[in-house]
């Protein structure tokens, strides 16, 4: 056993969300063609160690002062069984230590781990050296929660061990008959020939000779489809490229806004549905989905119940170079009848239902009138108003579309406002508001469950339609299939 990968300690502890202990909240896999990827999340910042060991292959990584945020007791297994990694197991081996371990196949890997935070993680990779594997089926990635064990006696942590399997069948000999060298050739006595001057060769001569030669095997053809040409970026519903277009970017690193949190809870409806807990729960279901189809880095502006300032929100997306931003809402109104979903992106309005609605949202904005020039300049970034109108009309068709377009739930459209959420944001920005929650009817579907995943799903349709509009997209087809 050796130490080969001895990692500092990372930054200081800060703990968030409710309790006073550091907690991991959750452990997510991904097995992919070439890489495995482990998503271990946390409810604050975090230090860790980590370390290589041997007989049998692992890889383990203590999270300093956290504990397993789950009620029952032991080590918590969680079998992956692709190329790469066996299993991940997860336990509190000392008191305020989590450790999570990866056993591994046979064979040399490249395992890299990175610190990301909204929400907070540990995100580790486990490639294969050289050629990659036969590629496997793309598994659907699982959210498996850890169970909490008792610290152990001792001074050294064990390395946690897992349960044995089955073990596996030795080979079968095979009787093989012993290869005896082949015989020497036998030497033909060498022929001579009597000089005479060359005669050319008759026509006759020559279709004879080639007639008595054996027919040669058809030479082999390479029927392998070859692969198309990259496709270039379709024309928007203007019939247009935009800049966006002519340089063939695509959509890596996705910003999530959950409207709200904290002290402002958004609209609350009748039956006491808070916007900020709806809007949360559909954003980590859709970033999900995203990471789990699209192979793209998600974001959260907010990952808990906490208020974060309308203009840090698009901040934050500007400084993490994302791609998209697509802040969740949703609605309210006096007439408790309205319902409906309808998608906005960042314009000048004429609309009265339109600038209510921004006045709404934009009530706790710093922003002062001194601030209006700025304002106005940023809003007229044509490039990125195109590709949000765009944007905002295939999550708008997708919402309507897979939400079941009753007249509980109808379509309201695209519209334009001034929501300084999306002011300043230098990506395709939409805000979606997923319904009302003065609708008594509306709220009570959007309490469910099921619902919610479906508006997850509606979005992330809607984010997927967009970026197959843009060149060279590819998305991870999910195992079952689509």
């Amino acid at each position: 056993m050796g130490r080969l990968l001895l990692a500092a300690l990372l930054g200081p502890q800060v703990c968030a969300g409710a309790g006073d202990h550091l907690a991991v909240t959750a452990v997510r896999y991904w097995s992919l063609s070439d890489v495995t990827r482990i998503a271990v999340e946390t409810n604050g910042s975090f230090r860790y160690r980590t370390d290589k060991l041997y007989d049998p292959n692992r890889i383990f990584y203590d999270l300093m002062d956290a504990r397993p945020q789950l009620s029952s007791k032991g080590v918590h297994t969680i079998p992956i069984n692709d190329a790469r990694v066996k299993q991940i197991r997860v336990a509190e081996t000392q008191p305020a230590v989590t450790r999570v371990v990866l056993d591994l196949e046979d064979g040399q890997f490249d395992i890299s781990a990175s610190q990301l935070t909204v929400p907070d993680r540990l995100v580790i990779e486990v490639r294969a050296k050289g050629d990659p594997p036969s590629k496997p089926t793309l598994s659907s990635s699982g959210v498996r929660r850890i169970e909490r064990t008792e610290p152990r006696q001792g001074n050294e942590p064990p390395v946690l061990d897992a349960k044995p399997g089955p073990a596996r069948p030795a080979p079968i000999p095979v009787a093989t008959p012993a290869l005896k060298p082949p015989p020497e050739p036998v030497k033909a006595a060498p022929r001579i020939y009597a000089e005479k001057p060359a005669e050319k060769p008759s026509l006759a001569a020559l279709l004879s000779a080639a007639t008595a030669l054996p027919d040669a095997p058809p030479l082999p053809v390479n029927l392998e489809p070859v692969a198309p040409p990259a496709a270039a970026a379709k024309r928007n519903s203007n019939g247009d490229r935009s800049l966006t277009r002519a340089l063939g970017l695509k959509i890596r690193r996705v910003v999530l806004d959950p409207g709200h949190g904290g002290h402002d809870h958004g609209s609350t409806g009748p039956g006491g549905l808070a916007e900020k807990d709806l809007v949360l729960d559909v954003a980590k279901r859709l970033g999900a989905l995203i990471e789990e189809n699209m192979g793209s880095e998600v974001i959260y502006t907010r990952s808990n119940d906490r208020f974060i300032a309308l203009e840090e929100r698009t901040a934050l997306a500007n400084a993490r170079k994302a791609d998209i931003f697509l802040s969740i809402h949703a609605n309210s109104s006096p007439i408790k009848s309205v319902s409906g979903v309808e998608t906005y992106y960042l314009s000048f309005t004429t609309s009265r239902a339109a600038m209510d609605l921004a006045a709404r949202e934009n009530a706790l904005s710093e922003r002062s009138i001194s601030d209006l020039k700025d304002l106005l300049q940023k809003i007229a970034q044509r490039d990125k108003a195109d590709e949000s109108r765009e944007f905002a009309a295939k999550v708008q068709a997708s919402l309507t579309r897979l939400t079941g377009g009753s007249k509980a739930n109808r379509d309201r459209g695209v519209k334009k406002a001034p929501f300084v959420v999306l002011i300043g944001a230098s990506m395709p920005s939409v805000l979606a508001e997923i319904g009302f929650v003065s609708n008594s009817r509306e709220e009570t579907q959007l309490k469910k469950g099921e619902y919610r995943q479906k508006l997850a799903e509606a979005l992330f349709k809607g984010l997927e339609d967009y970026a197959q509009t843009l060149s060279h997209f590819e998305v991870a087809q999910r195992k079952a299939g689509r």
